[in-house]
Order: C-alpha cells, then structure tokens, then sequence
C-alpha cells in the first residue's frame, strides 16, 4: 500500500523551507523512526504538570529565557504576593517585576504579565482563556500572539497542552535536536521547524514527540557536551555521522 501524499498545511506553507520540501518523503520516514524510538525509549510521556489555561501562559510566559524552576518560583511568588489577577493587572509594575524576578528578565516579564491581563479584561470583562476552545486554532494562535512578546511557540504551548490542538511547540531543545537530528535545516527557525514537524507527523503525536524531543534534549543532546556514546537516535543523526567521517 502506497503512503498518502503529503499535505502541508496552508498556516504552514510560507514558513516550509524549499530544501525541505525536496525531501518530505525521506523526512517522514526518518520523522516517525524518531517518533517510535524515542517513545520505545522513554514511553509515553506523562511528566508534563498541567495548569489552567491563564496560569500556563503565564508560566509559559515567565519561563521564556529561563528554566522551568526559575519560572515556577517566580509563579509563586506572583501568587503569593498578590491575591487576584485583578491585582496583578492594577499593581505598580515596580512590583510585578520584583515579584517575578527569579524567572530573569523581569522588566521585559511584568510588563507582558500585565498585558494579558489587560487584554483579558477590556476584551472579556473576566481573567478566563476557556473562550478559546469555541475559536479556530488560527483564531486562538492570532489572539494569543497579538499581545506585544508573546510568540507562536507560547500560543503554540497553551493551545496543545490546554485545549488539545493541533499545533507543535518548538522550544531551544527542539529545535537543537531537530538540527542535529537533519530534521531541520541548521539556519531554520524556530517557526520552520514547527511546520517541518507539522508536516510529517500526524496531530495525534504532536504532544508525545514535542514532550520526548525536549527530555532528549535535555538528558542526552545536550547544548554544550551531547552525549552521542548513549544516544538512541545516534544512528540516523546527521551531527553524529559527521562526528565520525570528520
């Protein structure tokens, strides 16, 4: 039985780079052999806490440029130091920011913070993201992106792990594995790579893929020292193979 065509979405074809396109049958061979050996090797994946929808775009927001420790300090420290989001919205910025300093960057984060909020009030009259299960994913992914420092990769993180759609979240070790991997060119973005992945695997692994690339990443392809000798995707990564013929 021959293997469908492959479609590319129409929110994904400005962003497909040309070299990939050549290749999309090879790619979706290699992209599933990725997607069975890291579940073999790590299974389904089930570590992800999950947090309201506000309360994960606003962790996914304090965690950019950071360490998911870091952002869940500066979450409870948020919380602690205000009791409602209308305070957080109506408070001195001064103390938002100092509020959520252990996430790092806390004058670019207060500010966002409380352009959420703002948003969601004056647009909504309350603090509830639940509206955008009734819009489309590209509805849901304009209205989260338009507030000022929000990108498609903290929509992208909401919408998957909130409301179950159909979008990949490319965070720094996605897209470093990609890379290596040969998934993705070595120039490509973080928006190319999300629709390199949405291209050639189906939604349904969307979330176990996106959760095991980033374990791998963080246990074994790492930055700085990857750890190729234990690598269970060793024999099909592009780095590791010029490694050994460099």
């Amino acid at each position: 039985m021959s293997e469908p065509d492959i479609s590319i979405a129409p929110h994904n074809e400005p962003y497909l780079p040309q070299e990939v396109r050549a290749r999309l049958p090879e790619l979706r061979e290699k992209a599933r052999w990725i997607y069975y050996r890291l579940l073999e090797h790590y299974g389904e994946p089930d570590w992800r806490p999950h947090y309201p929808p506000l309360e994960e775009l606003i962790i996914t927001t304090l965690a950019q440029n950071s360490t998911d420790r870091n952002a869940l300090q500066a979450f409870r420290r948020l919380r602690e130091r205000f009791p409602t989001w209308e305070a957080v919205m109506t408070a001195p910025v001064e103390e938002v920011i100092e509020a959520v300093r252990p996430a790092g960057l806390g004058n670019q984060k207060g500010p966002r913070i409380q352009a959420i909020l703002r948003k969601l009030w004056e647009e909504r009259g309350d603090f509830d993201l639940s509206f955008l299960e009734k819009m489309s994913t590209e509805e849901a992914e304009a209205w989260l992106t338009d507030i000022k420092g929000i990108g498609h990769k903290t929509a992208s993180i909401v919408l998957l792990f909130n409301f179950q759609r159909p979008t990949f979240p490319v965070d720094t070790h996605v897209s470093r594995v990609s890379k290596r991997l040969g998934i993705a060119p070595p120039k490509a973005t973080t928006r190319q790579i999300r629709a390199i992945w949405e291209t050639l695997v189906p939604p349904e692994w969307y979330y176990p893929l996106h959760l095991n690339l980033i374990r791998h990443g963080r246990e074994v392809c790492k930055a700085r020292r990857p750890r190729c000798e234990v690598c269970v995707l060793r024999e099909r990564c592009d780095a590791a193979r010029g490694e050994e013929t460099g």
